[in-house]
């Protein structure tokens, strides 16, 4: 039976994306799981799984390389050996059209029929497709991914279909059970910003902006880890929307804030709060090459509660958006600044010590003031006194 390839949906926003490279050839096997092409969307380029086996065929009318065309254009066909491809890619999608529709009975039953029981040969009911992160993210939650429906490109079952589905089997509420707003709904940012003493924490790690070594932590992953270690204090704080649910996962995932040539993207180390410094330094540096380069992979980006942006590359003491960036918690590390600061008020003792603006942006829909207020201190904490935090790291 042909089997359609079609312009998938790597992010939640995509609405169009093009075929940066066809990693299989016209005419050659392909087995499902296999690399089939590249596409290229706003945010980055990503590799694409064959969701099923056959034969490649790529039609004359399909979509040249490099062109922008909307999520679902079809693109070509997986045939089963000596299968005949059908007429032209929009084939299939003006036959099912021309198909006139079956009236409902005019009686309909309140309760809808059970379903037909699968059938032999080529209507039968098929093994949800599942990419490989989900069946992964499903093994660690113990979800049992062969009952999901699946949200993604073909009816795919993707990480936020099994996540969703643990957060309810864990009676988490979703946004309006939680007498949230609906995801749709504008965000209600609430920004907190403090200043804290960074002296300790730059002759630890050297100037902002900086990498001591290749394969050093530089700055920003100081700041990455000992979020992290912050928010393992405070959960309440580990939250994001999926959806229209608001979750708090078990593992701590932050973004890093990076200018890219697709614009600012935030690729996320996951699990930062099992990871030493030196393997976030690692991640850090591969994400940050990755996505400067356009190389990033769409499951890299995002799915962070938290993304970190140091501004000190950028000259800047501080930030406050109107709204939340990346949907979730975002952490702003203004420029580091040498200062005279008072340092014992009852003796009049000033000294010079190296100064920096925290900015912490919220979505109060996610988590209350009081927590997030907690959280940030926690952080200023952490930047004063290194030791804190680096003996868990």
């Amino acid at each position: 039976m042909a089997f359609q390839v079609v312009m998938p949906r790597l992010g939640w926003s995509m609405e169009a994306g093009s075929v940066a490279a066809w990693r299989k050839k016209d005419g050659e096997a392909v087995a499902a799981g296999e690399i089939l092409l590249e596409v290229e969307s706003e945010k980055a380029v990503q590799e694409v799984e064959a969701l099923e086996s056959g034969i490649l065929r790529i039609p004359a009318d399909s979509p040249p390389v490099g062109t922008s065309v909307p999520v679902g254009t079809p693109l070509a066909w997986l045939l089963a050996p000596g299968e005949q491809m059908p007429s032209g890619l929009v084939a299939a999608v003006t036959a099912v059209a021309a198909q006139p529709a079956v009236a409902p009975p005019v009686a309909a039953p309140a309760v809808a029929p059970a379903p037909a029981p699968p059938t032999a040969g080529p209507a039968a009911i098929r093994r949800p497709a599942i990419s490989p992160r989900a069946k992964r993210a499903a093994a660690q939650l113990g979800v049992d991914w062969a009952g999901l429906a699946g949200s993604g490109s073909s009816g795919r079952i993707v990480e936020r279909d099994v996540r969703k589905a643990a957060a309810s089997h864990a009676g988490m509420p979703s946004a309006a059970a939680a007498g949230t707003a609906p995801r749709a709904a504008a965000s209600t940012p609430v920004i907190l910003t403090t200043e804290t003493d960074a002296t300790d924490l730059v002759r630890l790690q050297g100037p902002q902006g900086t990498r001591a070594a290749p394969g050093m932590p530089s700055f920003s992953d100081f700041l990455v880890k000992l979020a992290a270690q912050a928010m393992v204090r405070h959960p309440r704080v580990n939250a994001r929307f999926e959806g229209a649910a608001a979750v708090r996962p078990s593992s701590v995932d932050i973004g890093i804030a990076v200018v890219s040539g697709h614009g600012l993207v935030a690729p996320a180390v996951r699990g930062v709060q099992s990871k030493s410094l030196r393997q976030v330094a690692r991640e850090t540096a591969g994400l940050v090459e990755r996505a400067r380069s356009g190389r990033i992979a769409a499951g890299e980006l995002g799915g962070g509660t938290l993304v970190v942006v140091d501004l000190g590359a950028f000259d800047l003491d501080g930030f406050a958006p109107g709204s939340t960036l990346f949907d979730c918690a975002v952490l702003g590390a203004g420029r580091v600044v040498a200062k005279q600061v008072v340092t014992d008020a009852e003796a009049g003792r000033t000294a010079i010590r190296r100064m920096m603006t925290l900015t912490l942006v919220f979505d109060a829909r996610l988590v209350d003031p009081a927590p997030a207020a907690r959280f940030l201190q926690t952080v200023k904490q952490f930047v004063e006194q290194p030791l804190l935090w680096l003996v868990d790291a």
